[in-house]
């Protein structure tokens, strides 16, 4: 019986039969249990584990529907022997191993064979267990309580009716979920002002996969790449790995300048609606001199429509791709700030042409998207329920917007911030001499989580004075308390600064 006492544990959200069958299969597929020997008794195996002795029946009788056992008429449950032959034994035998020194070669050097290196670069960096922090000023996440579960689950339902599932279960190659692809075109894009063909638009695991699609498709060694400062270090990342050389472009608070030096780039990142990390919105006017600029040029846009639905202090304004005339423009949206960033469903919006090319580079490298979650969205937003969504996110991001910007003139009234937009963070400038990389990491020991600004800077080294406050994710109640513990260590490490500089 010893190898039967598996930890089972009550109230953690997977019921005891499910986690005794996942234990009993684990020991049958590590060799634990032989196919001679006959399994406890239910009897026994309740009693030995202290739970009912029906968990442990239908536990037994799962297993056997699913082949892994075999049940034998008053003998009892065995481990079925068909299971284990498509398992390789997990040692091979002596004269079979092999060792480098015995076969007289040389071990691969990984590190020499490696042709880029992700690791050299700056990451942003977040704590997976953020939400046991009582202070989650973290960007990027959704608060679960403002989430549709009831419509989301009704949608999941739907797309496992049997109709459904002849249709997401088949290979698409290329294609994406027709159903999905008319309301982005019809429902979503509209809101910003964009008017796309379907062979305009391909789905995408993300804004993320998307940048990555258009870095393999238009950057490379020759490159010159046009990039806000500061800016989204993610996306500079995806493209500086082409070996694109990287033109830093300024940002002041109406968003990235148009300068001259702009003329002699290839493609331009920006992020106009809300600049990342900024948050600042580029006025109209400059979006024409910047689309003017463009087609003089020949200059690609890249746009990275990232939280257009986050917009909740003045009248949204139109989408840089609203106003392209000549297919300059490579739109980049997603549904990560408004559903959730775990779903990983964003879309590209370019000229046909470009999408064709976007759509076989996607094959050669995940196919496509998943169906399943590609028809459970189009039928979300079909039922009206993302716009509905986007309005209750839209009421509880300003709440929390007005309290953190509150907070922050009453605790930290010495630190500028720039001006919002809406958004679900607030970029925040500290005094001089602030270290906020060090302040980043004394405010996670005090389970408050920011994120140091210095690595969205292109300058070396880059300005260490900002960090940025997201609020997506942060109950109304906990803002003020976090900014309060946060503006003592600030003070606290801006005392410790002059005091070791005197």
């Amino acid at each position: 019986m010893r190898d039967f006492l598996f930890p089972l544990q009550h109230g953690r959200g997977v019921s005891l039969q499910t986690q005794l069958r996942r234990h009993l299969m684990d020991a049958i597929l590590d060799g634990r249990l032989s196919p001679d020997d006959p399994l406890p008794s239910s009897r026994r195996l309740a009693q030995a584990l202290g739970i009912s002795r029906n968990t442990v029946v239908l536990a037994y009788q799962a297993l056997a529907d699913e082949g892994f056992l075999d049940s034998r008429e008053r003998v009892g449950f065995f481990v079925n022997p068909d299971v284990l032959g498509d398992h390789a034994p997990p040692d091979l035998p002596p004269d079979l191993s092999i060792t480098p020194a015995a076969a007289n070669w040389n071990a691969v050097d990984w590190q020499r064979r490696l042709r880029v290196r992700p690791t050299e670069l700056d990451h942003i960096r977040k704590p997976k267990n953020w939400r046991r922090f009582p202070y989650p000023f973290i960007y990027g996440q959704v608060d679960p309580k403002l989430f549709p579960v009831a419509a989301w689950r009704m949608c999941s339902r739907q797309t496992l009716s049997l109709t459904a599932i002849q249709s997401w279960t088949e290979d698409s190659f290329v294609e994406d979920d027709p159903m999905l692809i008319e309301e982005i075109r019809t429902r979503v894009l509209p809101r910003r002002g964009v008017r796309a063909a379907p062979d305009e638009i391909l789905i995408t695991l993300g804004a993320q996969n998307a940048l990555f699609l258009i870095a393999q498709l238009l950057s490379g060694p020759k490159t010159r790449f046009g990039f806000e400062d500061p800016g989204y270090v993610d996306a500079r990342n995806i493209f500086a790995m082409t070996g694109a050389k990287i033109v830093p472009l300024p940002v002041d608070e109406d968003g990235m300048r148009v300068e001259a030096k702009l003329k002699g780039c290839d493609c331009v990142y920006v992020t106009p609606s809300h600049q990342a990390p900024t948050t600042v919105t580029m006025p109209l006017d400059r979006r024409v001199k910047l689309l003017e600029l463009a087609n003089r040029h020949g200059v690609s846009v890249i746009e990275d429509d990232y939280e257009p639905e986050a917009n909740f202090i003045s009248s949204p304004t139109p989408a840089l791709k609203s106003m392209d005339k000549e297919h300059a423009v490579v739109y980049v949206g997603s549904f990560s700030k408004s559903l959730a960033p775990g779903l990983r469903i964003g879309f590209l919006v370019a000229s046909a042409d470009l999408i064709r090319e976007a759509r076989l580079f996607r094959r050669l490298a995940l196919r496509h998207p998943p169906s399943n979650n590609q028809r459970t969205l189009a039928l979300f937003i079909a039922g009206g329920y993302y716009e509905a969504l986007i309005h209750r996110l839209q009421r509880a991001y300003r709440e929390r917007w007005e309290t953190l910007g509150a907070a922050l003139a009453r605790h930290l009234p010495e630190c500028s911030t720039t001006p919002s937009f809406g958004g679900t963070s607030y970029w925040v400038k500290g005094p001089e001499g602030l270290d906020g990389d060090r302040l980043a990491l004394d405010a996670l020991r005090a389970g408050v989580i920011i994120e140091a600004g210095s690595m969205h800077f292109c300058s070396d080294p880059p300005p260490h004075n900002y960090f940025r406050l997201g609020f997506s994710s942060i109950e109304c109640e906990r803002i003020e308390p976090g900014i309060e513990k946060l503006a003592d260590l600030l003070h606290a490490r801006l005392g410790a600064t002059k005091s070791a500089a005197s």
